[in-house]
């Protein structure tokens, strides 16, 4: 789907996608101490409204016009400040110093495109920051339910934290993989159903 797609689908309803943050965010960064946050691909902002009201300093970015709008409009009801880009997910363009905390949050692409915004996400990385993917796994298309049926862009944790650990290498960047798991998600939707996720977890070196 291209930008003008997804305006389209933010255009036919109120929320496409939950007012919470994603359960996995919210288990991975409610330890963190606040401090300068990237949402890529960041669609109506649940994610990073949610970081805006722990103390966050957040730049939410995501390429349809729409989402943007709304992510606006949501954080100023919410009574956060949010900084909103219009921008894609494969440059992102962040702060020369770097995030503390970079999100990736159900970005699925094309391998070459997905390879791409795990390079950009790895230089957006501050010193002793941590870049969190979360997504629809390979495995949800034989034992979960939702999320995309095309398996080349599914995850699989484990791939992409050895993407992350070579995309790193070739910046001179030192990385450590904290986490590579599937996860199960519950959807509460039309009864009691699971859907399987992929969680990585990566903090970058101090120095």
């Amino acid at each position: 789907m291209d930008a003008r797609d997804w305006d389209r689908r933010y255009a036919e309803r109120e929320l496409v996608w939950s007012a919470e943050p994603n359960r996995f965010v919210v288990e991975v960064v409610a330890g963190l101490p606040p401090g300068w946050a990237l949402d890529v691909a960041a669609g109506e902002g649940r994610n990073a409204v949610w970081l805006a009201e722990r103390g966050w300093q957040v730049t939410a970015c995501d390429f349809s016009s729409v989402a943007v709008e709304r992510g606006r409009r949501i954080a100023r009801e919410r009574g956060v400040r949010v900084e909103w880009l219009r921008a894609d997910a494969r440059a992102p363009s962040p702060r020369p110093e770097g995030y503390d905390l970079v999100l990736l949050s159900y970005l699925h692409l094309p391998p070459a495109d997905w390879r791409r915004a795990l390079t950009e996400a790895v230089r957006s990385l501050a010193p002793g920051g941590r870049l969190v993917s979360v997504g629809h796994a390979l495995d949800n298309l034989t034992r979960g339910v939702g999320g995309p049926q095309i398996p080349e862009i599914l995850h699989v944790a484990q791939d992409i934290a050895m993407a992350v650990t070579e995309i790193a290498a070739e910046q001179r960047v030192a990385v450590r993989v904290e986490r590579a798991e599937q996860v199960d998600r519950e959807v509460a939707d039309e009864g009691p159903r699971t859907a399987v996720d992929s969680l990585v977890v990566v903090h970058r070196s101090e120095r």
